[in-house]
């Protein structure tokens, strides 16, 4: 990879985060006050990074699909949602969680 590609790429990160951050601040702010939407955040976001899977045809190796979380830069915010909203399940409903696990 030449300079100008590392440079390029690292603008195009930056523009992406710059575009994401209002989201992120939401998602970091949003406050989780109900039973009802707490279950529903912990139901819609994975306990665990979706799949990766290696794609073969014939026994040879055609591509690689990598975990879906390395694709998502809100990744870690989501997860952080969900812990959040397991911990008002935990802490303030005294849910048991054991069946979102």
């Amino acid at each position: 990879m030449s300079p100008f590609d590392t440079l390029v790429e690292n603008a195009m990160l930056r523009i992406v985060n710059r575009l994401l951050a209002p989201i992120d601040g939401w998602l970091a702010s949003l406050e989780i006050n109900s039973p009802q939407v707490a279950e529903a955040i912990v139901r819609l976001i994975p306990a665990q990074c979706p799949f990766e899977r290696d794609i073969s045809l014939w026994g040879h190796h055609l591509f690689h699909i990598p975990p879906m979380c390395k694709l998502n830069p809100l990744y870690d915010r989501f997860v952080e949602l969900r812990f959040r909203a397991l911990c008002y399940l935990v802490d303030t409903c005294g849910s048991d969680i054991s069946a979102f696990s």
